[in-house]
């Protein structure tokens, strides 16, 4: 089919050009005298996308998946006790991983369309006066419904309780792209990937761990070899790896964190707040729902948006694919079939997401769904104008 393809999964994300011209590189000796120059830096610069100055940063050879296990197995032991929320399918497979790597996994199940409920957690802490509970689980930006979970609140209903159960929290589709604050909210074990809000293909996992997370990994006995801290510490330390490296994906990321830098990470997330707001735009004007129950869970990297009863949204999804070029996020587990996803997120502007939206209108017209045409791509148009009139006044006063 002519033209490029739209990408608006909610990720793998479009690589930038740039990025893509960075990884075309000939192979190196990755334990060359050199290669410290590209890796050392590497870690420094993460810190300050997470928002960390304690943290100790690790690059794995995965996808996030393998970040987590990583986070789990290295600070727990088995038989611990770890208190996971489930609403959404992505929270589903942490908690299935939790369980599959041995641990006793206590579950809160949230509607799907909420998120993360604080004051659960501190319930269920306070009651555990034993403290037998050693890790609490949430994820930051839910995918599968588009729902993003306030984690500042969670760190406070932690301390509320006076428990020192470790907090881990998944920033897959939400680190460099919606506000994460480690340091701040206290988040011992913040585990991500490359392939979404830093632009890179898939392939690299990015964890960053407290000082509390790497004295608990030197007690914990779980076991543990490719993805152990301490063999990873010993050859960081110096700007090398216990094995081999994925080094165009390494160059392809520090050409990623030059882009953020310029573009500045506060304006990197005002920018997706900002392009988010005109994708709900769109929905409303469509006579539809997000998947979202309230506003406070609105996600600004993905929006899940509900088909009407007696609808497919895989019909949507195929017809964009088919006739327009274009790919949708499909929905999983509990709302396969019932939405679509619209990832914005990473390497976009209005104009790409306008022609998303407007592709997202036309599938949806293909397969019957009452949408009067141009009306989703109206609303977001008067957003975009409207935020970004409100955004140079801001910068002029």
């Amino acid at each position: 089919m002519a033209g490029r393809h739209f990408l608006f999964v909610p990720g793998p994300t479009n690589v930038p050009d740039r990025v893509l011209r960075a990884m075309v590189v000939p192979m190196e000796d990755h334990r060359s005298p050199k290669f410290p120059e590209l890796t050392l830096p590497l870690f420094q610069d993460l810190k300050k996308i997470f928002k960390t100055t304690d943290g100790q940063v690790f690059l794995y050879p995965s996808s996030g998946t393998g970040a987590w296990e990583a986070a789990f197995t290295n600070t727990l032991s088995p038989g611990d006790k770890v208190l996971a929320s489930r609403f959404g399918q992505f929270t589903h497979l942490w908690i299935d991983m939790a369980q599959r790597l041995g641990f006793e996994v206590q579950v809160l199940e949230e509607e799907w369309g909420t998120g993360v409920k604080p004051e659960k957690i501190e319930e269920i802490l306070r009651a555990d006066k034993s403290h037998q509970i050693k890790a609490v689980t949430a994820c930051h930006n839910e995918t599968a419904t588009g729902v993003a979970s306030d984690i500042g609140a969670v760190r406070k209903a932690i301390d509320a309780a006076g428990h020192p159960a470790l907090l881990y929290v998944d920033t897959v589709s939400s680190l460099a792209s919606l506000d994460f604050r480690q340091d701040e909210w206290g988040v011992d074990l913040a585990i991500s990937g490359s392939q979404k809000g830093l632009m890179l293909p898939a392939g690299l996992s990015v964890l960053s761990a407290s000082p509390k997370a790497i004295a608990a990994s030197k007690k914990a006995t779980s076991k543990r070899c490719y993805f152990d801290f301490e063999d990873m510490t010993k050859a960081n330390a110096t700007g090398y790896f216990p094995y081999t490296p994925p080094l165009p994906l390494l160059y392809g990321l520090r050409e990623a964190l030059k882009i953020l830098s310029e573009e500045g990470l506060d304006n990197v997330i005002a920018r997706h707040h900002r392009l988010a707001g005109g994708v709900r735009a769109a929905v409303k004007a469509w006579g539809l729902q997000p998947c979202a129950k309230e506003p406070k869970w609105y996600s600004d990297t993905v929006t899940a948006i509900v088909v009407p009863p007696g609808y497919n949204a895989v019909d949507v999804i195929s017809t964009a694919y088919n006739r327009y070029n274009m790919s949708l996020g499909a929905g999983l587990s509990q709302v396969a079939g019932k939405v679509f996803r619209i990832g914005h997120l990473g390497d976009l502007n209005e104009l790409m997401l306008l022609g998303a939206i407007s592709g997202a209108e036309m599938a949806m017209a293909d397969v019957g769904i009452p949408v009067e045409l141009g009306s989703g791509v109206a609303a977001a148009q008067a957003h975009y104008r409207a935020a970004n009139a409100a955004a140079k006044a801001e910068k002029a006063a």
